[in-house]
């Protein structure tokens, strides 16, 4: 295998459009259907590798019972497979929020049982021809015999899984779960790393470009930004001698008329430059979670937003997904913390300058449709209020006042929505937790 396909750039392309392909319902049926022509055939080299060897003579009868019950069984459990995922998918994007669609989509247990259950079906079809057309030997037929109770054991085991797993998919506290899991996943990427391991721009001279700059890339489609492969970046930056200062990151709409970063050279820059590091920005129709942590916590905001409205009128909802806000700003500060073994080492992506996540921008992402929707609610309000006190007495610079910032919108908005003097007094008690913590003697807690 050539050295270049070990190249980091090129891994980070690799494992982007693999996650992709798990949010296709196809992908892994696909896989398991080429499995089972694999296994079909493999049932036929034992008849030349074992000739003459003293193995049970299991009749043409029998196989061909087992693979007819194979084939008329599986094809109605796949079909029926198929709607009960389809069920659980409009479920999850009518319930929760059509942006957690894909997370529902990638579960796991869910596709490699309805693969299991496409690739017997072909396992059985194929292996039926095949045996009425005396393809195999003694040998093979004990070989396919094998191989098929292997198949009928894989189908059980994968059908009780399978029916426990789909009993809660396309619930609104599974699909909570799985895009918490994937914001976390992405927050703690960006708490261990602010600029993920690029060189930090906030205080530098790059912050606020002028007629100095040499090149500047411009976005070439109009989409979100998904991805910056900064390992790619690294790499066409060191073979064309300059330095990139990169000025949004994922989650951004771009257009081809927005800048995605300026580069720099103490020597004159070949042309094509330009399009060669646009080339390390991916634009998408949508949003996706791995690169973007906001995404995360805007999608756990509109699914708290549709249990607020009128016609859902789940208040608990947005409460449960409150507590899981206060999980997430957690971890992330605690990988904030969490310095990791390089951490003293000069940044991996040196010639490569980025911003960091605004905390302003994260504490609206989570809470200001939460305190605007749910203002008239003063159980929402109250718990808004808790949890943001919680958040604010995380170790972090600035966490503080952005958590005050947000306790003291969801204040006024309540103050304008709620209808009695009572609730309006226990509101502003509340964001005192906040807004006056040092006046406070009791502990904080989330419990009611």
């Amino acid at each position: 295998m050539p050295p270049s396909l070990f190249a980091p750039g090129l891994r980070d392309r690799l494992q982007f459009n693999l996650n992709r392909l798990r949010e296709k319902i196809w992908f892994r049926p696909l896989l398991l259907c080429l499995v089972s022509l694999i296994g079909v055939g493999m049932a036929h080299l034992a008849d030349d590798l074992l000739p003459m060897a003293p193995l049970p003579d299991v009749s043409s009868d029998t196989l061909e019972t087992l693979l007819r019950i194979i084939t008329s069984s599986m094809l109605v459990i796949a079909v029926f497979a198929a709607g009960s995922m389809l069920t659980a998918y409009s479920s999850a994007a009518s319930v929760a929020t059509p942006r957690a669609f894909t997370l529902v989509v990638a579960d796991d247990i869910s596709q490699y049982a309805l693969s299991t259950f496409i690739g017997a079906f072909i396992f059985g079809i194929v292996g039926l021809i095949a045996l009425m057309n005396g393809f195999y030997g003694r040998s093979g037929r004990f070989a396919l015999f094998l191989i098929t109770v292997t198949v009928f054991t894989i189908v059980v085991l994968s059908f009780v899984t399978w029916v426990d797993r789909i009993a809660r998919l396309g619930r609104v506290t599974n699909t909570i779960d799985r895009v918490e899991k994937a914001a976390t996943s992405s927050l703690m990427e960006h708490g261990r790393s602010p600029t993920l391991r690029a060189r930090s721009a906030a205080n530098d001279a790059f912050k606020n470009p002028d007629s100095s700059w040499d090149l500047v890339i411009r976005a070439q489609e109009v989409g979100y930004l998904q991805r910056i492969n900064l390992a790619e970046l690294q790499q066409a930056s060191e073979s064309l001698d300059l330095e990139v200062v990169i000025e949004i990151l994922p989650g951004a709409f771009v257009t081809p008329q927005r800048i995605l970063a300026r580069a720099i050279s103490s020597k004159p820059i070949e042309s094509g430059a330009a399009e060669r590091l646009a080339m390390s920005f991916r634009v998408g129709n949508r949003r996706t979670f791995d690169d973007d942590p906001r995404f995360g916590l805007l999608v756990l905001s509109e699914i708290a937003s549709r249990a607020l409205s009128p016609a859902v009128n789940d208040p608990g909802t947005a409460i449960y997904i409150i507590g899981t806000f206060v999980r997430l700003f957690t971890k992330w500060v605690d990988g904030s913390c969490q310095r990791p073994d390089d951490a003293d080492e000069p940044p991996r992506f040196d010639r490569l300058w980025m911003q960091e996540l605004a905390l302003e921008d994260l504490f609206d992402d989570a809470f200001q449709a939460i305190g605007r929707d749910g203002a008239s609610t003063l159980e929402v309000g109250l718990r808004i209020q808790k949890g943001l006190s919680l958040i604010s007495a995380l170790p972090k610079s600035g966490i503080r006042e952005a958590a005050r910032a947000q306790a003291t919108l969801a204040l006024h908005h309540g103050e304008k929505a709620l209808r009695l003097a009572q609730d309006v007094a226990r509101l502003r008690k509340a964001a005192g937790w906040v807004l006056h913590p040092e006046h406070l003697g009791d502990e904080i807690t989330l419990g009611r």
